[in-house]
């Protein structure tokens, strides 16, 4: 048998050990690595994200009317967590979110799944899922001191004896079809929805342990900016709901 020439053809038809196997390799660890960059990648995005939406702006799905026609169901709004850090109150008119723990919603005692509340957690503060079943979005109407009336001889709310001017109020709705007068308590906000037929606000807590007042403390931004849709780009309507009332900031 002429065994050179079997060596040469079994050369051509066939590699040997070890031969073709390194580019194969090779491929798949560029994929594996480039798999791995984009991993590592993602994982800092999130986390840079979720330090800017703890720390300075959070994005917040409004998923309901009560603010109509200021912000739409599933508007997302751009929440400015720097706005109350540095010594400012929050003031009448603005657009505020909150935690209504103990004052919409009452206090929860432990349980229910860690990592599937991590998980709503993370989406919520990305603004990618519906926000916490805690978390409201209201207009500030009463601060800590002022004596709200619902209402005057035009059906106006007054504050401190001066009755709002409300432009962003949705068309046709009254002010307040619930009548009620009370004096805002220091550190806490007397809040309601620019769609009133449709809000529960501080009006719906009124017999209820608090009141109906939200702590300064559970605020957790003003809600400045329309970010999504583009459609709706723009600063909210904010500013002082009653201009020339007195009373102090709570």
């Amino acid at each position: 048998m002429d065994t050179e020439a079997e060596l040469t053809q079994r050369g051509h038809s066939s590699p040997g050990t070890g031969e073709g196997r390194p580019r194969f390799a090779l491929s798949g660890l560029r994929a594996f690595m480039t798999w791995r960059r984009a991993a590592v990648l993602g994982v800092v995005c999130t986390a840079f994200l979720l330090l800017l939406s703890n720390f300075v702006v959070q994005p917040f799905l409004i998923p309901s009317r009560s603010m109509e026609p200021t912000l739409k169901v599933g508007d997302r709004v751009l929440v400015n967590k720097l706005a109350y850090r540095f010594g400012s109150r929050p003031a009448r008119g603005d657009v505020v979110v909150f935690d209504g723990t103990g004052s919409f919603v009452p206090e929860r005692s432990g349980g229910g799944n860690p990592v599937a509340g991590a998980l709503e957690g993370v989406g919520s503060a990305l603004g990618l899922g519906e926000p916490s079943d805690t978390d409201f979005v209201k207009r500030v109407v009463g601060v800590g001191g002022d004596d709200v009336v619902c209402c005057d001889a035009g059906g106006r709310i007054k504050v401190n004896g001066v009755a709002l001017d409300e432009p962003y109020l949705y068309p046709g709705d009254a002010p307040s079809k619930v009548p009620f007068r009370i004096v805002v308590p220091l550190g806490t906000l007397w809040v309601m929805g620019d769609h009133r037929s449709q809000s529960r606000d501080s009006r719906d807590h009124l017999g209820e342990p608090g009141g109906g007042m939200v702590p300064v403390e559970k605020v957790i931004g003003r809600a400045d900016w329309v970010g999504w849709p583009v459609s709706r780009w723009g600063a909210t309507r904010t500013g002082t709901a009653a201009a020339g009332a007195g009373g102090g900031h709570g």
